[in-house]
């Protein structure tokens, strides 16, 4: 395979994934702003502007697409965390990137202060049964990546020792108990300072070996 072959490849992957992430963004929006059950799949690759056929390419339905968020922004955090200086703490580097992530995308924060109607209605969805098991998978993925780049940090092995697994578990966790907390406070949290102290207290009892 040519190094043309590689750009060529490189630049679908991208773009799909763009496709992807746009799916879900759009699925996220019409459920919170219409409720679950207001939202069809027509409806969404409307939104998008792609075909009902496009949107079934990428995903089973509504609660597939929005967990692919989730998905896509610890994958994100995954690689941001392969970058970070070799010499930065470990759970300096995780802050960082968490932070810079949910930043981008935050969903407490700038839209959802200034809409208590946005802030119910995404409660709303995240409680919706029919979701909670893409959440689990996508869980599972992304704990599952995630532990590949915490062990490539810690000199680790992802197969054979617990602690990149344990970290990335924490991640996961910490990250929807600040989003859950920055939810339900009124007024709203924002949601940056949150997960700066949710990490700094699961980072004093999570030492690097």
């Amino acid at each position: 395979m040519t190094q043309g072959d590689d750009a060529r490849i490189g630049l679908r992957e991208r773009k799909k994934r763009e496709t992807r992430v746009a799916l879900s963004q759009a699925t996220i929006r019409l459920c919170v702003q219409r409720g679950w059950d207001n939202v069809t799949v027509e409806d969404i690759a409307a939104a998008a502007n792609v075909s009902v056929r496009t949107f079934r390419n990428y995903f089973s339905g509504k609660a597939e697409a929005i967990a692919a968020s989730h998905l896509e922004r610890m994958l994100r955090i995954a690689d941001e965390l392969r970058t970070r200086p070799v010499a930065e703490p470990l759970w300096d580097s995780i802050v960082h990137v968490v932070q810079a992530q949910f930043a981008q995308g935050d969903e407490s924060g700038a839209r959802s202060s200034h809409d208590q109607r946005w802030r119910d209605g995404l409660r709303l969805m995240l409680a919706e049964p029919a979701l909670q098991g893409a959440v689990v998978k996508a869980n599972a993925a992304a704990e599952e990546e995630l532990a590949k780049a915490i062990a490539e940090r810690t000199g680790t092995d992802v197969a054979r020792d617990v602690y990149p697994k344990l970290v990335a578990a924490m991640v996961g966790a910490g990250s929807a108990v600040a989003v859950e907390h920055c939810l339900r406070t009124d007024p709203p949290a924002p949601l940056v300072p949150v997960l700066r102290e949710v990490f700094d207290r699961i980072a004093t009892g999570l030492q690097v070996p």
